[in-house]
C-alpha cells in the first residue's frame, strides 16, 4: 500500500509553509519585536525571517504596528473578508444591509471584532445617496473609538471588556473619544442602555453615524451595523428617529435570522440624541 503521507508532503511547499505559519503566529499576538526569538519559535534563521517580513509587507498581508513590530494587515484581511460571504452571517446579512441603505440613503456596513478593533466586512451603498463613504472592506479601526466597536462592547461583560483592552492605553481620534477604562464604561453604559450607539464627529469631524449590535442565537454579540454620512444628513429629531428605528430593525432582522430570540430585557425605545 502506498504511503500517502510521504506523497502529499512531497508536495508541501516549504516557503509557503514558513509564510504561513509566520502569518498564524503573528495573528497569535507575536508582533516580532524580537526577530530571534520569533526565528527560534518558527524554526527558522533570522535572515529567512526578515524576507517573509519584507515579502508578507509587500504584499500587503502584514503591516507595521502602531506600537512596533507587525500585524494582520489590510490586503490578508481583505481576503478573509471576501471569504466571509460562504458564512451565514455575511449571507444572512448582506441583502438587509443593502435595503437599509437604500432606505435611509446613506452608506450601511457590518463589522466584526478583531482584538481590539472592529473589521468592516461589508459595505453598501445607496443609488441616490447624500453621502457614500469611501471606507474598504477589510478597513480597521479602533473599537473604543468607532461607533460599531462601541456597541458590541456595550453588550460584553466588563470583565470580558477589561480583558480585550488589557493595560493597553486608548487613543484619542477626537476629542470624543474615551481614553481611560472609566471614560470608556461610562459611554458604554450609554450606549447600552439605549440600544444604539451614536457619533456625531465622534471619530471624523462633519461625519455622523449609529450602529447597532447584531446577536447570535446564545445571545452573544457577534457583529454590528452602522449608517453613516454627512451630520447635515441627519439633521431633525423625524429624521434622527427613523434613522435610529431602521438601523435597530434590521440589526434585530438579521439576529433573528441566525438564531437570537430577543433580549432578556428589550432596551429603551430609540431616543433622539443630540450631541454638539
Amino acid at each position: 500500500m502506498p504511503d500517502t503521507d510521504s506523497e502529499d508532503s512531497a508536495y508541501l511547499s516549504p516557503p509557503v509553509q514558513r509564510a504561513a505559519r509566520l502569518l498564524r503566529h503573528i495573528a497569535e499576538g507575536d508582533r516580532v519585536t524580537n526577530m530571534a526569538a520569533t526565528a527560534r519559535a518558527l524554526g527558522i534563521n533570522r535572515t529567512t525571517l526578515l524576507r517573509l517580513l519584507t515579502t508578507l509587507e509587500a504584499e500587503r498581508f502584514i503591516e507595521p504596528a502602531p506600537n512596533g513590530g507587525w500585524r494582520i494587515g489590510l490586503g490578508l484581511i481583505g481576503v478573509a473578508a471576501q471569504a466571509f460571504f460562504s458564512q451565514d452571517l455575511v449571507q444572512t446579512a448582506a441583502p438587509a444591509i443593502g435595503r437599509l441603505a437604500d432606505e435611509v440613503e446613506l452608506s450601511a456596513h457590518l463589522g466584526v471584532m478583531d482584538g481590539t478593533e472592529i473589521v468592516y466586512v461589508v459595505r453598501r451603498t445607496p443609488e441616490n445617496g447624500r453621502y457614500v463613504s469611501n471606507i474598504r472592506i477589510g478597513s480597521r479601526l479602533p473599537a473604543h473609538a468607532a461607533n460599531m466597536g462601541r456597541i458590541i462592547l456595550a453588550y460584553l461583560p466588563p470583565a470580558r471588556v477589561q480583558e480585550i483592552f488589557g493595560h493597553a492605553a486608548l487613543s484619542a481620534s477626537t476629542a470624543q473619544t474615551p481614553v481611560t477604562m472609566e471614560q470608556l464604561r461610562a459611554r458604554l453604559d450609554e450606549d447600552r442602555e439605549e440600544g444604539l450607539a451614536w457619533s456625531d464627529g465622534f471619530f471624523e469631524a462633519g461625519i455622523s453615524s449609529v450602529a447597532a449590535a447584531i446577536f447570535d442565537s446564545s445571545g452573544t454579540p457577534i457583529a454590528a451595523l452602522n449608517v453613516s454620512g454627512n451630520t447635515a444628513a441627519f439633521e431633525g429629531p423625524a429624521r434622527r428617529e427613523r434613522i435610529g428605528t431602521l438601523v435597530r430593525e434590521t440589526a434585530e432582522e438579521i439576529s433573528r435570522r441566525l438564531g437570537w430570540a430577543g433580549p432578556a430585557a428589550s432596551p429603551n425605545p430609540t431616543k433622539l440624541k443630540v450631541v454638539v
